[in-house]
């Protein structure tokens, strides 16, 4: 390849999904750089991505989805679990079920006291505030104005009041804000929508930017290593349509490919644990033992009820098949209705026991029969309810299963190998169970799912946990920020011992966050587009000094 064929931009950014998405927009703001976005996936032009009730249909064919497996989990009696990645410009923001939660202030200030200054919980609300148009308004913990919209269900469906019910008949408080002064109770979420439609970070972010001169964004594009010169990182070999290209950076490449594939990158370029890069023939540019370490995620089990004479809830049947067509005629029409549902609509968050001074549970009520993550068919009419565990304790890892750049990463998450997280979710699912019996859901009559009804003890309960449950698609931490042997990136989100090279996606959370993932990353995209700009504004190259702890 002829140096002459070789593009060359100022940031050029891998992923675009959530991060990448923003990061693209942020940066080429200034009209005096080029940026370039990478996305493996195509444009996100499917219906079924802009019709929030489209998810459906995307779990069931995998559209836009790389739709990875782990290896098998001995914790979860052997199983693989499903790992579905948005491969879409927008990434999971794209095909995720659309909740807008930040977590709870304690994770964040957990950050910084872990020594990442600059990430604790009055560092980052101003770029929550930032990135959010909250159709409620602005107060002192929303924004307006922002790219990304936020709002209420246009067209909620009754039963998530039903659940709200159901948990105040079980003793837990009813919370309108998660986001709020409160994380804890239970309420309807607030969904990233706009005008009946899907607002990803690729609406929000890159839509409106796309007329940019000095923004290129190159679809199908399958990253495959990150050039270097000496320990500077230069660019980005990739395959589109068949054939290997390259794309230079003058100032950074930023990895954001998220959590599973942004660790996966630095081993197939050179940069991880030695011992694995040898293994399968990778030269060993910078031994960085913490690259793909730290792996965890949102373990979470569902409980399915059967309400076969409650036809207005999602299910397969005359009577749904009447309900869809007309949900489809309306949202055609007007953008409201049944099809604007994103099934999650209300939940909430519990705490295990009394002892806890946090929620350490997250509730999704979903108004359909949901049955291995919606991949299988299910007929009838019904709801079902998760359960999540907010901070599992079990760790994991994400590896090479070959070099071949094409090849899924090896993912292991670990799921309940520590007894704790066990225990906590057997808890959380008595206490799910007891919200579902509560009067204003059992008046429906539904019945619990032969799968989980027999599960009474708490021995049957771990029994059906163990043979049950999976992620709820939130995986983070494999390119983990701090300043330990196992870190990968400083606060600044700048690769240890390399230069010109920055990670910015969920692979940096040190510790997961207390909710839904989607918001978070959105703000350290935020966040990342600022210290990348601050280090442009002081005239230098992100030039960053290696630990002691790092190899020379």
């Amino acid at each position: 390849m002829a140096a002459s064929d070789i593009a060359t931009v100022d940031y050029l950014i891998v992923g675009g999904g959530s991060a990448g998405c923003v990061l693209a927009a942020r940066l080429s703001e200034d009209p005096d750089v080029q940026v370039a976005l990478l996305e493996a996936g195509p444009p996100d032009t499917s219906i079924l991505i802009h019709c929030p009730a489209g998810l459906a249909l995307l779990a069931k064919n995998g559209q836009a989805n790389w739709g990875f497996q782990t290896e098998p989990q001995p914790g979860l009696n052997g199983r693989r679990g499903y790992q579905p990645r948005g491969k879409v410009l927008g990434g999971s923001s794209s095909v995720n079920a659309m909740i807008y939660a930040r977590g709870h202030r304690a994770d964040y200030d957990g950050w910084a006291a872990e020594g990442n200054a600059g990430w604790g919980w009055d560092d980052v609300l101003p770029y929550f505030r930032r990135s959010e148009h909250n159709e409620r308004g602005a107060d002192a913990f929303h924004g307006t104005g922002g790219p990304l919209n936020v709002m209420d269900l246009r067209s909620p469906h009754r039963f998530g009041g039903v659940f709200v019910e159901a948990g105040k008949q079980a003793g837990y408080p009813e919370n309108r804000d998660f986001n709020g002064a409160q994380q804890e109770g239970v309420g309807l979420y607030q969904v990233t929508h706009k005008d009946g439609e899907r607002y990803s970070a690729a609406k929000a972010y890159l839509a409106p930017n796309r007329g940019r001169a000095n923004l290129q964004v190159v679809t199908g594009a399958h990253a495959s290593r990150v050039v270097f010169e000496g320990r500077r990182a230069v660019g980005v070999e990739y395959e589109q349509g068949g054939q290997r290209r390259q794309m230079r950076a003058r100032r950074e490449v930023i990895l954001s490919a998220g959590a599973l594939l942004s660790p996966q990158l630095l081993m197939l370029s050179g940069v991880g644990p030695a011992a694995e890069l040898q293994a399968h023939g990778i030269p060993v540019l910078h031994d960085l033992p913490g690259v793909g370490r730290n792996l965890h995620d949102h373990v979470d089990v569902v409980q399915v009820v059967d309400a076969p004479t409650v036809t207005e809830l999602f299910g397969l049947s005359f009577s749904g098949l009447v309900n869809a067509v007309k949900g489809i005629l309306e949202w055609r029409r007007s953008r409201t209705g049944l099809l604007t549902t994103n099934f999650a609509e209300a939940g909430g968050f519990i705490r295990s026991s009394p002892a806890e001074a946090i929620p350490d549970l997250q509730l999704h009520f979903v108004i359909g029969k949901l049955v291995d993550h919606g991949r299988k068919t299910v007929f009838g009419h019904g709801y079902s309810c998760h359960v999540c565990l907010l901070r599992p304790k079990s760790r994991g890892s994400v590896g090479l299963k070959s070099a071949d750049p094409l090849a899924a990463p090896r993912i292991d998450p670990n799921f309940l190998a520590d007894p704790d997280d066990v225990q906590r979710l057997v808890r959380g699912f008595k206490a799910m169970r007891n919200i579902l019996a509560q009067p204003a859901l059992a008046g429906h009559r539904g019945r619990e799912l032969a799968a989980s009804a027999g599960a009474r003890t708490d021995a049957e309960i771990e029994a059906f946990v163990r043979n049950h449950a999976d992620t709820i698609y939130h995986p983070v931490g494999t390119c983990r920020m701090g300043t330990g042997p196992l870190d990968v990136v400083d606060a600044q989100l700048r690769v240890h011992g390399l230069e010109g090279l920055r990670v910015v996606d969920a692979s940096i959370m040190p510790t997961i966050v207390g909710g839904n993932t989607n918001a978070p990353v959105i703000m350290i995209g935020e966040k990342a587009a600022d210290l990348v700009r601050a280090a442009a504004r002081a005239g230098r190259e992100p030039v960053h000094v290696p630990r002691e702890a790092v190899a020379a």
